[in-house]
């Protein structure tokens, strides 16, 4: 098997050894710590015999000591097997195939026997070895060599296999991972004419706060060391947090194996958990989950809303808070926390997918629009990119990259970029659940460009700022009784709530002009509350790019109706006969 997809095919068969004595939605349970172990195995094999032989000469030091020297010997930074035991080895004892694999676990670094605990593998072993599966479960792995594949490869298999572990169970497919070409987009688009990105010498750090199996992280890496001028002279130190313990520990060891810090990678909630809460950082990309509940839980809510209420913007959600519904905007706003300061740095930038709903959702005064306000008040939000639909695996609805910075370039400021990419796509020869598009490199070259050249055209709009804002004014008309209008002790009219209206102003138009024109020839007798008005922002990408088509002639329509029953008709008469 060379081909990558081949081998991520054959590891899924693999999961047909469980059978019976799993349930299929504990299949990921095995199969995804075996594959985890296997690759570690494979790219350790050049070395391992000179890794054991050091091992001898310093097996009185230090563990600490130890695992600095025998990470040098293996040829990574980071990690070694110093056990005498591999899977080849491990064929060889059958009847100590569970005794011996335990010793061959142990004989890893400590960062990588932490990765092992996050998989609970040990309950694995004992579980396999009772079923006396363990041993057929190592021959299978044993035949299939994942020490060539490179991590975007690597990549591609654990993404397959979280796939279908979570379709073949029912389960939410693809919500631990974005399509590729959706993060090759976004990382383009990010880094594409940023100085300091292609300068060499430099030492930058990314992050994500919810980075699955480190999709984001990895594609970031490759595309840094593709387009710096002296990728040899310069670093990109990759970050990264999640919620789910067995992917972490997936991304923890595929990032190790490129030779990244494991110490970088986290588990946890990085609202009520945030593992790096003093650090900043140059480049940040997110997919924050969808429409995800985060008042679910109780003591979550509640630490999200303490924060708010007690340190407002000394804290990170200052802003607002959206609706509990969904939690997109939190994420948005944990990452500007982490943002340099860009009065004597660089600054940084932020590459996040959203569903449509962080655009408009919220009047004014709401969390969300309070949001939109504070980010792009302070000219944070440089561009939106609207997808094509059908681009994810659980998930059919339309999708946006938000562009967020804190040092746009000059001919950006003051102004958002809106490209509308939706028509720029392939189909896919075949589905996969709701993925039916897919971004080819062409489409990502094609849609980089736009963003990167800054231009008008049909399918890409520069606003102002101030174009998105817009003051929600109260109109209030008299209370009447008896044909009278009521007043209050000061001789003005009181209002009649049942009458009380709102209407939206652009930011650019002069209130009282709009009041004049647009509502007084109306009613008359209205008056604005100015106390009650709110200022708020929203973006209404459909509208921005609408195109009118004109209806069908109905000489056209009925003609295809007199068709279509002639059709139906004749089809009757020959079931009939």
């Amino acid at each position: 098997m060379t081909n990558f997809q081949d081998k991520a095919n054959f590891i899924w068969s693999i999961a047909d050894l469980l059978r019976g004595d799993y349930k299929q939605a504990e299949y990921g349970k095995v199969i995804l710590p075996f594959t985890v172990l296997k690759r570690l195995d494979d790219v350790l094999k050049p070395n391992k015999a000179a890794v054991l032989s050091m091992h001898q000469k310093i097996s009185g030091k230090p563990e600490e000591a130890i695992d600095t020297i025998l990470n040098g010997t293996s040829g990574y930074k980071y990690f070694h097997n110093h056990s005498k035991y591999d899977f080849e080895s491990l064929l060889a004892e059958p009847d100590k195939i569970a005794a011996n694999l335990r010793n061959y676990v142990a004989g890893f670094s400590k960062t990588v026997r932490d990765i092992f605990e996050s998989f609970s593998f040990e309950t694995q072993i004992q579980r396999l070895d009772k079923a006396n599966l363990l041993y057929q479960m190592v021959k299978e792995f044993k035949s299939i060599n994942l020490g060539s594949l490179s991590g975007l490869e690597m990549g591609y298999i654990f993404e397959h296999l979280i796939y279908k572990f979570a379709e073949a169970s029912n389960e939410t497919a693809g919500e631990h991972f974005t399509p590729r070409e959706v993060i090759e987009l976004m990382v383009h688009v990010l880094f594409q004419n940023d100085k300091q990105f292609h300068k060499s010498g430099t030492i930058l750090n990314a992050y994500d706060p919810a980075c699955g199996t480190g999709g984001m992280l990895t594609i970031a890496e490759d595309y840094f060391k593709a387009h710096n001028e002296d990728p040899d002279a310069s670093i990109l130190n990759l970050y990264g947090q999640d919620i789910n313990e067995e992917i972490y520990a997936i991304c923890k060891s595929d990032l190790m194996i490129k030779g990244q810090n494991p110490e970088n990678i986290q588990f946890g909630n990085s609202f009520t958990d945030d593992k790096f809460p003093h650090e900043t950082f140059d480049y940040m990309l997110c997919n924050p989950p969808f429409g995800v509940n985060w008042g679910k839980k109780a003591d979550v809510k509640k630490f999200i809303k303490d924060e708010y209420d007690k340190q407002g913007f000394g804290g990170r959600f200052g802003a607002g808070l959206p609706p509990v519904s969904d939690g997109s905007l939190l994420f948005l706003q944990h990452l500007i926390s982490k943002m340099k300061d860009p009065k004597t740095t660089d600054g940084s930038r932020i590459g996040i997918v959203f569903s449509g709903s962080p655009l408009f959702t919220g009047s004014a005064g709401s969390g969300p629009s309070e949001i939109r306000k504070w980010i792009i008040e302070n000219d944070m939000l440089e561009g939106v990119i609207a997808l094509p639909s059908q681009l994810f695996y659980n998930t059919g609805i339309g999708t946006y990259i938000w562009i967020v910075t804190n040092k746009k370039e000059s001919l950006r400021k003051g102004k958002i970029q809106l490209v509308n990419a939706v028509n720029i796509y392939e189909k896919m020869k075949r589905s996969l659940n709701n993925k039916r598009h897919f971004i080819s490199d062409d489409n990502i070259k094609e849609i980089a460009r736009i963003y990167g050249e800054f231009q008008a055209t049909e399918v890409c709009k520069i606003y102002e700022n101030e174009d998105f804002g817009y003051e929600k004014i109260c109109v209030e008309r008299p209370k009447r009784e008896n044909g009278q209008v009521v007043l209050d002790k000061k001789g003005n009219a009181k209002p009649d709530s049942s009458l009380r209206d709102y209407e939206s102003v652009p930011l650019k138009e002069d209130i009282a002009e709009y009041f004049q024109r647009e509502v007084l020839p109306h009613v008359p007798d209205a008056w604005i509350d100015h106390s009650k008005t709110k200022r708020g922002y929203e973006i209404n990408f459909n509208s921005e790019f609408y195109e009118y088509k004109p209806l069908r002639p109905l000489s056209e329509i009925r003609k295809d109706i007199l068709d279509l029953e002639k059709r139906t008709e004749k089809a009757i008469k020959n079931i009939i006969s």
